[in-house]
């Protein structure tokens, strides 16, 4: 649910980047789907992207992200190729190397941002070289003795923990942790999905998001989203993408020197990464007031409930406008 976007007039895409137009001939392949946890969440964003794209452009065709792309791909010859994927390998680096060696233009960041944004570990280095707010850290790695696992992360962070697979998006595998009989469990659930966990200080507050897109300007931010869920719940994978079950506040009520803070954090961390054309920061601000960054993502969702095009609608982009841009922009390299 969204409320309170008070945004500006809907823009096009000339209003952001005078060297893009529509072209209605333009071949965009939108490549969706595979076999990742995320799979289902990625056919749900690009059907509604392919829909966007179909009122200005004649010529749009849905992949699957499997063995037979390539070949598709060549029997297709698209001008632009939009990936609407999400977690590995689609969002890691390994598509967008596919891409590259086939010499395909295409929406999103390139191979080295995609990959470090979707590891936690090498993101936070890059977040902390560039001094950006981080949560304390600590990481753990299979194999591991689970009992000295839980010895360490107690003894560096308490038992008030988050646990999070390395790799994983949509929350998928992430734990709130409150004592050690959970901790232990949470890394035991994580470990199935990935060899390496990134276990933070939990911190309570506000969460709250801020995407980014690239203009002939340069990185601007969208305005700043708090999202809201029921009592005693967090944003999970099941409030990501269930209808009705989280609300997304724009702008969020936050003092306007707080709001200016997290847009230039969330422009800083898109630079700091190398990403291109579109981001998403997500953040939590405590209850001292104090923000955290916490990952930024680089295919961010485009679901009905996502939270990238409904900051899109706050500066001032409808969601066909907004794909356009994206398709005309990745043509244009």
């Amino acid at each position: 649910m969204l409320s309170n976007t008070n945004g500006p007039g809907i823009k096009d895409i000339e209003d952001i980047s005078s060297a893009n137009r529509i072209n209605p001939q333009l071949k965009i392949a939108v490549i969706n789907g595979g076999d990742s946890a995320e799979a289902e969440v990625s056919r749900v964003s690009a059907k509604g992207v392919i829909a966007a794209l179909l009122t200005r452009y004649e010529n749009v065709r849905s992949m699957e992200l499997n063995r037979d792309l390539a070949s598709a791909l060549i029997e297709f010859a698209p001008e632009v190729v939009f990936p609407i994927l999400h977690g590995p390998p689609g969002e890691d680096g390994t598509l967008q190397g596919l891409l590259e060696i086939m010499a395909y233009p295409y929406v999103g960041s390139g191979v080295q941002a995609s990959s470090n944004a979707m590891d936690k570990v090498i993101a936070k280095q890059i977040f902390s070289d560039a001094g950006l707010p981080l949560a304390r850290q600590q990481v753990i790695r299979q194999p591991c003795d689970a009992a000295q696992s839980v010895a360490t992360i107690t003894d560096a962070l308490g038992n008030y923990v988050v646990v999070k697979p390395v790799t994983q998006g949509s929350a998928l595998g992430v734990t709130l942790v409150s004592n050690q009989n959970e901790l232990h469990d949470a890394l035991e659930l994580a470990f199935q999905l990935d060899d390496r966990l990134l276990i933070e200080e939990r911190i309570d507050g506000r969460e709250i998001t801020v995407g980014v897109i690239d203009t002939d300007a340069g990185p601007e931010p969208f305005p700043v989203i708090e999202i809201v869920t029921g009592e005693d719940a967090w944003y999970d994978f099941e409030h990501r993408y269930t209808q009705g079950l989280s609300e997304h506040l724009m702008p969020a009520d936050l003092p306007e020197a707080q709001t200016l803070r997290l847009q230039q954090i969330a422009v800083s961390a898109h630079v700091a990464l190398g990403c291109r054309d579109l981001s998403r920061a997500d953040f939590v601000v405590g209850n001292d007031n104090e923000e955290y960054l916490l990952e930024v993502n680089t295919l961010p969702g485009m679901t009905p409930t996502s939270l990238y095009p409904d900051g899109a609608v706050g500066y001032g982009l409808s969601f066909e406008a907004l794909v356009s841009y994206f398709a005309e922009r990745a043509a244009a390299r």
